[in-house]
Parts: structure tokens; C-alpha cells; sequence
């Protein structure tokens, strides 16, 4: 039986626990979608466009991960391009009740999709995207979160800018 699964997320940057889960997450499927959502009800540092780019490379040597980029119910693009499973990470403990609730969720609309949580390894559970944001707008240096070509484009986009970069100049929501 081949299975396929996605990895959704917003992505805004990638970091090495993203890559992590993901690269994990191709080792037990056939094939793994990086699911590069675009319209989140939330304010973003990168375009759909830069995310996917960050995404795509991060991934060039993994041949059974694909990066696409998505918008919608996320069950719904599962079934659109016929996904069994969803991954989700978790970090902390926090991070569980929002996947659990997510899951519940997504089982009652669509119950033939199933949904698999991947503990974060130990050395990236410090790492969300928020944090590489902050440290970044504040001059700080994120290599250690992020591959190299994640850092270029984070650095160059808060370059000239301190403390006021987190008022993050693209900003999007579903409504539009």
C-alpha cells in the first residue's frame, strides 16, 4: 500500500525542527508533501512565495518529499490530492492540546483522514518560527536554527530594522 502524507504549516522560516520532523516523517510514508500554507490568520514575516522558495530547498536532496503550497481546510487538500495522513510536530506539552483539538476537529469533518504526532528531537524543542523571528528582528543570530539559506533571507529582511521589525510588514488573513 502506498501511502502519502502531508506536513502542513505556515513555515515563516522554516527552521531545523520543521526539517527535522519532515525528514522523519519521509522515512515512514512513500511520499510526503510539505504543505506551505498561505493565507493564515496571522501576521507573516515571508510571502507565500519566499515560504515555498525556503521550503523547497531545504528539502532538494530528499526525493520522496514534494513542497506545495495550499490554501483551505487543510482535510480538504488531503482529499484534493489524495493524502492519508496528516503529520503534525509537537514540542512541548502546551503544543499538544492545540494539535489534539486540530485532530479532533479534522476527524469529525473528514474521518478517513488520520493524523500522526512526531515528538520534536530533544535539540530543536527551543525552536518555533516566532522565536527565530524575535531573535532575528533583535540582531541576533539564528544559525543555529535555521539552515544557511533560511538565515540569508531572515537576515536580509530585518536588515536596517531593531526592535520595531516585529510589527511585520506582510500581513494577510483569511478573510481576503
Amino acid at each position: 500500500m502506498t501511502v502519502k502524507a502531508i506536513f502542513p504549516g505556515t513555515f515563516d522560516p522554516i527552521h531545523l525542527g520543521h526539517i527535522d520532523i519532515a525528514t522523519r516523517a519521509a522515512r515512514l510514508f512513500n511520499e510526503l508533501i510539505v504543505a506551505v500554507y498561505d493565507r493564515p490568520l496571522k501576521s507573516l514575516l515571508f510571502s507565500p512565495e519566499d515560504r515555498l522558495r525556503m521550503v523547497e530547498i531545504a528539502f532538494v536532496d530528499v526525493p520522496n518529499i514534494r513542497v506545495i503550497g495550499y490554501n483551505g481546510l487543510t482535510v480538504n487538500f488531503c482529499q484534493k490530492i489524495g493524502a492519508q495522513v496528516i503529520v503534525r510536530g509537537l514540542r512541548v506539552f502546551s503544543d499538544f492540546e492545540h494539535e489534539f483539538r486540530m485532530a479532533l476537529t479534522n476527524k469529525h469533518l473528514t474521518p478517513d483522514i488520520e493524523v500522526i504526532a512526531l515528538i520534536t528531537s530533544e535539540e530543536h524543542m527551543f525552536i518555533s518560527s516566532t522565536t527565530v523571528r524575535e531573535v532575528a528582528s533583535l540582531d541576533g543570530d539564528v544559525s543555529s536554527m535555521v539552515p544557511p539559506h533560511v538565515a540569508e533571507y531572515v537576515n536580509t529582511r530585518f536588515q536596517g530594522k531593531h526592535s520595531d521589525a516585529l510589527k511585520m510588514d506582510y500581513m494577510t488573513s483569511l478573510r481576503e
